[in-house]
């Protein structure tokens, strides 16, 4: 399926000059969101781990149906204050201000396999701190995967030697 001409160019947004790719529609239509967990699993395939983790929320949209298809567990990853156990984060800066990403302290053990799904790849910024936050409980990235990569904007320069694989790129 031709996941490009579902995504839909959005002028303008958030602000004047930027092109939002709008995953919207994918969403909406039944076939085009299973092609997209389709496409990011095949792209996993050959891949070993033992845990996805997606940051909120449209991590969570592609991730979780994309753990249950490869019957792996699954770790939210939420903005600050939003978990309600004992957490660990990472802050990372933003072009204005800063973020900080947190998991539950429990979410990983020492040696566990992580594959990282998010929609989007932009600057990197969001996952590479997420890689961070991963390794620095014991576990180890295996790959990541993207629906969308802007090529543009470098994010997979950030992320260095992490396997990355992105369905779509712009």
């Amino acid at each position: 399926m031709d996941l490009r001409s579902i995504i839909r160019d959005v002028p303008d947004f958030p602000q004047q000059g930027i092109l939002f790719r709008d995953i919207t529609p994918v969403l909406h239509d039944p076939e085009a969101l299973r092609d997209s967990i389709r496409q990011m699993t095949d792209a996993l395939a050959g891949i070993e781990f033992d845990l996805v983790a997606g940051p909120e929320s449209r991590g969570f949209i592609f991730g979780v149906p994309l753990a249950y298809e490869m019957n792996k567990g699954f770790i939210p990853v939420r903005k600050a204050g939003k978990l309600p156990y004992k957490t660990v984060a990472r802050s990372y800066d933003l072009e204005y201000g800063s973020a900080t990403v947190e998991i539950h302290a429990d979410a990983i053990k020492p040696g566990q396999r992580v594959v990282i799904v998010d929609d989007l790849l932009a600057t990197g910024g969001t996952c590479r701190a997420l890689c961070e936050l991963i390794e620095a409980q014991g576990g180890i990235v295996s790959g990541i995967v993207f629906l969308i990569e802007l090529a543009a904007l470098g994010g997979r320069e950030k992320l260095g030697d992490y396997p990355v694989h992105s369905i779509l790129t712009y």
